[in-house]
Parts: C-alpha cells; structure tokens; sequence
C-alpha cells in the first residue's frame, strides 16, 4: 500500500561518451531502430508511470544536441533536464536539485544507456525501496570468475556475488541526505553512496535483457531484441 501512495521520480544519468562504442557521438545518442538510445530509455519509464517526474542528466556541452534530436524526432515526452558533473557523484546530485522541492517519494537513478527495462522490473524496484528505502537491481553471475593478485589468481564461489545493474531505487529523503556527505573514490553507484550513509541496500532481482550499451555488439544485441519486442506486438 505504501509504495501506491509514494509519488515517483527518475534521474536518468546520460554522462557516457563514444570512446569504448567507437562512435563519433556520445552513446546516448547512438540510434538504435531509428531513434537515440535515450528516448527509448525514456519511454520505458513513461509506460510504467505517465505522471512520473522525468529528470534528465547530460554534459552540459551535449545539451543543445539533446534539445536538436528531440526536435528532429519530434520527441515531446514530458522531462527536465540538467547539466551533469565531473563525476557520477556530482551528476546525479545535480539531479537532486531538480528534485529539491519534493519531500517524499522514491526515486531511480538509472542509466540512460539501458533502454530494456520492463514494467515488472521497476515495479519490484519501486517496490522494494518504498518499503525498505533502498532497492538496487543485480543479477547472478554466469561465468566463473577468479581473484587476481599481482601475477597469480584464484578461483572464488560465484555464488556469492552479483552484477550490479540499474536502477537503483531509494526513498527520496535517503538519497538527498546521503548525497549530503563528501565524494570519496570508493562511492561508484548510488548504491554505495547510501550505504556509506549507514544504510543497509535490499537486492531485486534483474533481467539479462537489461544491458548496459557499451561496446558496438551491445548495439546489435539491441537492434535484435527491439526487432524480437515489435514481433511478439504483432503477433500478440
């Protein structure tokens, strides 16, 4: 009951380059079925809840181009957005700030170059954070993985660890004041600037589908499992 009562926020973080994508243009904006990696991510919020307060996270210098793609794509969907830091810690804080009128709710931090996020995935976020304060997506690892140490490695149990995705869901009061504290090197997600914060972090289940767009097969993968989406629409 209480995460039906709670209002909903997304900070989407679109802080990424070209550099591993081989790209000329930050990944963001790469296309992927014709439109930005970033609209499609911003749908998938919208479809799970229009009356969402969208925010969204970009270098400054890519702002002008955010704003000329969605005026070529014709891409009205509500959002606001923001200049970014030098950081993934001062991006999402300056996020934050768009959100500094609101007193309660769960917000999401999430990347923006995941565009396969799903209804029932935000739902347990969502979900999760409202009752416990704080929901982070992770998956089980499916290969084996080793410890390295200087020229020798050693084999753990993958059991006991899990890949950290996005979102990360908190309850809006948490985040501000962990964001509070000073940046350290140590803080890499969200997740582990609340935690610092003395705040224990509640694990949801992911989806294998929700890849973050890195490299150019990533875009592949992409086009494929948009193609594979639109079919399953037809025939439904």
């Amino acid at each position: 009951m209480l995460s039906t009562l709670l209002k909903k926020y997304a900070i989407v973080v679109a802080g990424g380059s070209g550099s591993r994508m081989q790209a000329a243009m930050p990944k963001q904006f790469l296309p992927i079925a014709g439109e930005p990696v970033l609209m499609h991510t911003l749908r998938r919020f919208h479809a799970f809840d229009p009356d969402m307060l969208l925010v969204v996270v970009l270098p400054e210098a890519e702002i002008l181009t955010w704003q000329n793609l969605c005026a070529t794509h014709q891409f009205t969907l509500p959002h606001q957005v923001t200049a970014g830091g030098k950081s993934r810690f001062q991006s999402v804080k300056n996020g934050l700030e768009v959100l500094a009128q609101e007193e309660d709710g769960v917000v999401a931090v999430h990347d923006g170059v995941r565009p396969f996020i799903d209804n029932a995935l935000l739902t347990a976020a969502y979900t999760t954070a409202a009752e416990s304060g704080a929901a982070v997506v992770a998956v089980s690892l499916k290969e084996s993985i080793r410890r390295v140490r200087g020229a020798s490695s050693k084999a753990v149990n993958r059991t006991a660890y899990r890949l950290v995705q996005t979102p990360q869901c908190f309850r809006l009061p948490l985040l501000r004041r962990a964001y509070a504290q000073p940046e350290i090197p140590l803080f890499t997600d969200d997740a582990s600037v609340v935690e610092r914060f003395g705040h224990k972090i509640q694990l949801v289940e992911g989806s294998f589908r929700n890849i973050k767009l890195t490299t150019p097969e990533d875009i592949v993968l992409a086009e494929a499992f948009l193609l594979q989406e639109r079919n399953s629409v037809k025939e439904g």
